[in-house]
């Protein structure tokens, strides 16, 4: 089994109680009141949500939010009837090559909403639950400095990094002068790639919807290889 335990040991449930009576935002007051679970919690005991957002390129101090997708699951099941979707005026321009990548056009965006006029539903989805994303620097970035530019308020939550428990997993595999000497090739932790190696279905990429189901698929498929479902959440979360 492997223990990927975050190296900032933290406790997550009094950080959002702390963190509830700090806000100013009735939205953020509700998620953070919510709190979350222990950290010896079992993995079979969980509710997650994987949530995925597409964004107009990779800077979050000049890029924008423009879709988001998250769908509930636990480890037996992957609640799709619950999935949601939106689609995010952006703040800043849609660039015309993050419309080759995700394929969202000018058009798709007349009409959505901001970022803050969702967040209220947004954060119910989430709250109370666990978040997981493949490469928390999108998410968690993305979310925080967004909503810091409408409301002058970021935010801060436990999340899993599917692509850091795949990181992780690439690197005990190649770890040691035997498999340095078998010239032992690191693999892309890459959302397609690593559900490639579990036999995942190919879904074609850049959608927030399908990415967010991707990624609850790999999670189950990575604890099922890599862990066991009575392993504590704090192995996992960071």
């Amino acid at each position: 089994m492997h223990n990927f335990t975050s190296k900032y040991i933290l406790n997550w449930n009094a950080f959002l109680q702390l963190k509830a009576l700090q806000t100013k935002n009735k939205h953020l007051f509700k998620f953070y009141q919510k709190g979350t679970y222990h950290e010896d919690t079992k993995l079979s005991d969980i509710k997650f949500v994987a949530l995925d957002f597409e964004t107009t390129g990779l800077d979050p101090v000049k890029n924008s939010i423009i879709s988001i997708g998250l769908v509930p699951f636990d480890l037996q099941r992957i609640y799709c009837r619950d999935a949601k979707k939106w689609y995010i005026n952006p703040e800043d321009n849609l660039k015309e090559n993050s419309i080759i990548i995700h394929g969202i056009t000018h058009s798709d965006l007349q009409g959505a909403p901001d970022l803050f006029s969702i967040l209220g539903s947004l954060l119910e989805e989430l709250a109370g639950k666990v978040v997981v994303v493949h490469y928390r620097r999108i998410e968690r970035d993305f979310f925080d400095l967004n909503l810091r530019a409408q409301v002058e308020e970021g935010i801060i939550f436990p999340v899993i990094d599917t692509m850091q428990i795949e990181a992780n997993i690439q690197k005990d595999q190649t770890h040691g002068f035997l498999n340095w000497l078998k010239g032992y090739p690191i693999s892309s932790i890459r959302l397609a790639n690593s559900r490639l190696r579990y036999n995942l279905p190919a879904y074609s990429p850049h959608d927030a919807l399908t990415d967010a189901i991707a990624t609850a698929e790999l999670l189950q498929a990575q604890i099922k290889h890599h862990f066991s479902s009575d392993a504590a959440i704090k192995e996992l979360w960071l």
